[in-house]
C-alpha cells in the first residue's frame, strides 16, 4: 500500500483529500501545520507528499523546496495544491513534481497522486 502525506491548514479540505485517497487504497497521514516536516517524513515514510501552497506560518512551496534540497528526501515526489495558481507561480521555483489547482476533480486528483507514488512524473515542474 502506497503512503501519502497530506499537508493543508484547512481541516475540511484535508479530510476530503484524505478520505478520497483512503477510498482509493492509499495509506494516508494528514497534518494541519508543518513547521518541521522531516520528523513526519522519517516516521511515516511516505511515497509522496501533497502540500497546500498557502499554509499558516510557512509557504507550502518553501516546504517543498526544503524536501527537495535535503539529500535524504530529495527524491521524494512532492505535489503542490493551490486555489491560487497564478500567485504560487510568482513565488518561485520549488522543484515540485506536480501542481494541482483547486478546485480539482477527485478522480483526477487520485490519478495524479497514483502517478506520483508510482514514479510516473516525467520531470520537476517550475511553480
Amino acid at each position: 500500500m502506497k503512503k501519502v502525506l497530506l499537508i493543508d491548514n484547512d481541516q475540511q479540505v484535508l479530510d476530503m483529500m484524505g478520505e478520497a485517497l483512503l477510498y482509493a487504497g492509499f495509506d494516508v497521514k494528514t497534518i494541519l501545520t508543518a513547521d518541521d516536516i522531516f520528523p513526519d517524513i522519517e516516521e511515516f515514510k511516505p511515497d509522496a507528499v501533497i502540500i497546500d501552497c498557502m499554509l499558516t506560518g510557512i509557504n507550502g512551496g518553501e516546504i517543498c523546496h526544503q524536501i527537495k534540497v535535503d539529500e535524504k528526501t530529495g527524491g521524494l515526489p512532492v505535489a503542490l495544491v493551490s486555489a491560487y495558481p497564478q500567485l504560487s507561480k510568482s513565488l518561485g521555483d520549488y522543484g515540485c513534481d506536480d501542481f494541482i489547482p483547486k478546485p480539482f476533480d477527485l478522480e483526477d486528483f487520485i490519478g495524479r497522486v497514483k502517478k506520483l507514488t508510482e514514479g510516473q512524473m516525467n520531470e520537476q515542474i517550475q511553480v
